[in-house]
């Protein structure tokens, strides 16, 4: 049997997060990181010599390399439509960075410009990864816990005001989107629907009480979930010293509470309750935004070339990804109006 080629990568954007990236890609047998592009020649050179692989200050001298069939794109949150569309028009699979965008109008033309060229879309949502969340999703679907009643999430970190005053777009709507919900627990909140399906109505209020920034650093929302189950988020920045996230789902048999990724609450009714192995893959940003490891983000970076080879959908597709963020816009327009507001 001929051994398959390993599929070439290249990274847009070299931030602190492309490095998570790279890792992730070296890692897989089936990956090869081939180059990067950064936002200006001077970059480029300081790219170059960090990921020891050519590096561009061009999106299209980058899009033209040889052997490139993947672009990892990891520019702030408001900056994946345009490099998006140039990736997807070269004929490119993109693999993209966590929120999809930071409005439903740039994320619908993000995934409508990858479908028209027949590429393959996926969004980096690595928590869903986590060995304990795959329990707790595997108890769901089971119908171990029942008819579900509730989920919570609880995004309650914090952040030094250096995470924001090193930053010329985190915490600003134009680059982030906003700030806690759409940067830090969009996370969480993927995971809550994922699990819970779609919200129907959403009642959110959103403030700015600590840091100086544009967007939100401390926020709650009421949900209720289109499958008749009630739900709530909590989710900040500002929240010292930082919590581990937590996601607990309710059912009629039952309950189930993940906190930093690891089952902490296991209890069906009718079985006894049993250690539940534990994983320290991946990690908790709850007070350090690099306090995870890429192993996670390799699982993706492995769906990803599988995806491409097997002509299915990724993981996390664009559509996916679309519904945290559709979420997350509703919590903060209803924070604008003061009122309950109906999600489509």
């Amino acid at each position: 049997m001929t051994q398959k080629r390993p599929l070439g990568f290249g990274i847009i954007g070299t931030g602190a997060i492309a490095g998570m990236h790279a890792a992730a890609i070296n890692a897989c047998e089936d990956s090869q990181l081939l180059a990067v592009c950064s936002s200006s020649p001077e970059r480029a050179k300081e790219a170059a010599e960090k990921f020891k692989v050519p590096a561009d200050a061009d999106w299209q001298a980058f899009l033209s390399r040889e052997g490139l069939d993947v672009v990892c794109i990891c520019t702030h949150s408001g900056n994946h439509l345009e490099p998006a569309i140039a990736a997807a028009r070269a004929g490119k699979h993109i693999l993209l960075e966590k929120p999809i965008e930071v409005s439903l109008e740039r994320a619908d033309a993000l995934i409508q410009a990858c479908t028209d060229s027949g590429v393959k879309l996926g969004v980096i949502f690595q928590n869903r990864l986590k060995p304990g969340y795959l329990q707790l999703k595997e108890a769901v679907r089971s119908g171990k816990l029942g008819k579900l009643l509730m989920g919570t999430a609880a995004i309650n970190w914090y952040r030094d005001p250096t995470y924001y005053s090193s930053s010329s777009w985190k915490g600003t709507k134009e680059g982030d989107g906003g700030a806690a919900l759409i940067n830090q627990g969009v996370h969480t909140i993927d995971l809550l629907l994922d699990i819970m399906g779609d919200a129907e109505t959403v009642y959110g209020q959103v403030r700015t009480m600590v840091h100086a920034i544009e967007g939100e650093d401390t926020a709650t929302a009421i949900l209720n979930f289109k499958n008749g189950a009630l739900g709530t988020i909590t989710g900040g920045t500002s929240l010292y010293p930082g919590n581990p996230e937590r996601l607990e789902i309710y059912g009629e048999n039952g309950t189930i509470i993940l906190e930093g990724g690891k089952i902490v609450v296991y209890a069906i009714k009718g079985q006894e309750s049993v250690p539940v192995p534990q994983s320290e893959i991946g990690g908790s940003g709850a007070s350090d935004p690099m306090a995870i490891d890429y192993k996670l983000h390799q699982g993706q970076v492995s769906d990803m070339v599988e995806a491409i080879r097997n002509d299915r959908s990724p993981l996390v597709s664009g559509e996916d990804a679309r519904r945290s963020l559709a979420l997350i816009l509703g919590i903060y327009r209803s924070s604008q109006e003061n009122k309950k507001v109906r999600l489509t």
